[in-house]
């Protein structure tokens, strides 16, 4: 069944029924691509998770639909995980946004290292963020998330360990000394509301900026005993939480 995301402003309330209208791209969408007539159905989320199985009532500029039933989403994990992403070249960043959204995360903030070999200036930042978001929403919708997660603008490393350690486990990915395999960090964190997910550049982390993770409190893990490469570290650390704490 489609999937489509409104705000809690589109959902309205009439004497005898719940109306949601759709507008934009998205009715455009069914409209015009998908091309669904009126009585067929169709799967909404608010910004609150709230999903609602819908009938087409009227398609066209705005699409009309009546709400059947709601309900919590169920496809929400138990926890909220960030992922700090360092910068990184190409497609690998888009790679990061669509499979995190695809494994859980509700939201994904870059992360502006010594070695990142991306440079962006701040006039850069809403271009490219109105870009990711919509990576995310498309991945949001393909997989049937129950909320659309935030790409935020960039931020200085030293900003992100204090955004990550106020998560209940902030987990910093370290391929150098003094790491806890993670089997033996998730171990000790019985159920986390939330999870802070630190993953590098290609050329890895400073050992300063490792140095500053653990003094501030972040845990260093290894993620076995092979390389990952960049784009590849945080889904795999998604994948973990969710076989640990969800499935």
């Amino acid at each position: 069944m489609p999937r489509f995301f409104v705000s809690s402003s589109d959902v309205s309330l009439t004497p005898d029924r719940v109306l949601i209208t759709v507008r934009g791209d998205d009715a455009a969408h069914i409209t015009r691509v998908l091309r669904m007539k009126p009585g067929e159905r169709v799967t909404v989320c608010d910004e609150g998770g709230i999903e609602y199985e819908t009938v087409v009532l009227s398609l066209g500029a705005e699409v009309v639909l009546d709400v059947l039933n709601k309900r919590q989403s169920l496809n929400e994990p138990p926890y909220k995980a960030v992922v700090f992403q360092a910068l990184v070249k190409g497609d690998r960043f888009d790679t990061v946004l669509q499979k995190s959204t695809e494994l859980g995360a509700c939201e994904i903030v870059p992360v502006i290292t010594t070695r990142c070999t991306v440079k962006l200036t701040e006039s850069d930042y809403a271009k490219k963020t109105e870009r990711w978001q919509r990576i995310v929403y498309e991945a949001a919708k393909q997989c049937g998330r129950g909320m659309i997660p935030i790409v935020k603008n960039p931020v200085k490393f030293s900003d992100a360990v204090k955004m990550a350690t106020e998560t209940d486990l902030a987990l910093f990915c370290y391929e150098g000394e003094g790491t806890a395999p993670l089997p033996n960090i998730t171990e000790q964190c019985i159920d986390p509301k939330s999870v802070a997910i630190m993953i590098g550049p290609e050329g890895g982390f400073e050992e300063a900026e490792a140095d500053l993770a653990n003094s501030a409190g972040m845990k260093m893990t290894g993620l076995g005993k092979r390389i990952l490469r960049t784009e590849t570290a945080a889904p795999f650390v998604l994948s973990c939480l969710a076989y640990e704490y969800e499935l």
